[in-house]
């Protein structure tokens, strides 16, 4: 469902991103997880078309985002990290007017506005003006909007921000409910534990360039598996290295 080809961005001589190649599949949550400053960010506005890569290819549904620009971001949700919302607009009319945007029908926005409000336990303030909506709820209702023309693939950078424990919790089960659907789930962060929490497959960049990506060999139970000893491995590599690297990355 998403494909990055040899992606790379450079502004001037800063190279951003670094020959950058990943497949992610139809119902996988795949983490991204890196430093702030790796990479993650433009990676991912590279990806829905918001920058234009300096070489490389990206694929979402098999539509190149450059060539067919409205089909590939048709098939996706973007969660970004500063997001925008029309805060004079109550939650249902926000995305009303996002569901319009996507070109969504009538009578099709009336049964899924309701499902989504309910999903992220935003219904009671459904009518409530956006303003008045606490910093987690206004996190919920972004999530809400992405999901709002029912994509294949969801794009979040950093969703965990600002969220507190029960918003998190409601966050992280709506993604794995999204991934056992089908739906390719892309989370880029800076907390390992939410990446190996949520994640089936997790990468590690680090200016600019991919440094390991790979499975999880053991299940893990809390966030301080990693420094009991658990591994994230690669074609039977350890990755504790990686994380060495990444010691710093706090939540």
């Amino acid at each position: 469902m998403i494909q990055l080809i040899n992606v790379t961005k450079r502004y001037g001589q800063l190279t951003a991103v670094d020959g950058l190649n990943l497949d992610v599949k139809p119902g996988e949550i795949f983490g991204f997880l890196g430093p702030n400053g790796a990479g993650k960010t433009t990676t991912i506005r590279v990806m829905m078309g918001v920058l234009r890569p300096t070489t490389g290819q990206v694929l979402l549904g098999g539509y190149d985002v450059e060539r067919e620009p409205e089909k590939a971001k048709s098939t996706a949700g973007f969660i970004p990290d500063r997001p925008f919302i029309y805060e004079k607009l109550s939650g249902s009319e926000f995305l009303h007017f996002v569901g319009k945007l996507h070109h969504v029908e009538t009578a099709r926005l009336q049964r899924r506005i309701p499902e989504l409000l309910d999903s992220l336990e935003l219904t009671q303030w459904k009518d409530e003006l956006v303003e008045s909506y606490s910093h987690g709820m206004k996190q919920r209702l972004v999530v809400c909007a992405s999901l709002i023309h029912e994509p294949g693939i969801l794009i979040i950078d950093e969703p965990m921000v600002g969220m507190d424990p029960k918003g998190a919790r409601t966050l992280k089960d709506l993604f794995r409910f999204l991934a056992e659907n089908g739906t390719t789930v892309f989370l880029s962060t800076h907390s390992i534990s939410v990446a190996e929490e949520v994640c089936h497959r997790i990468g590690i960049i680090q200016q600019g360039r991919l440094i390991a990506c790979g499975r999880e060999r053991f299940p893990r139970t809390d966030a301080a598996a990693t420094r009991r000893g658990s591994r994230i491995t690669h074609h039977g590599c350890d990755f504790r290295p990686a994380f060495s690297s990444l010691a710093f990355l706090e939540e």
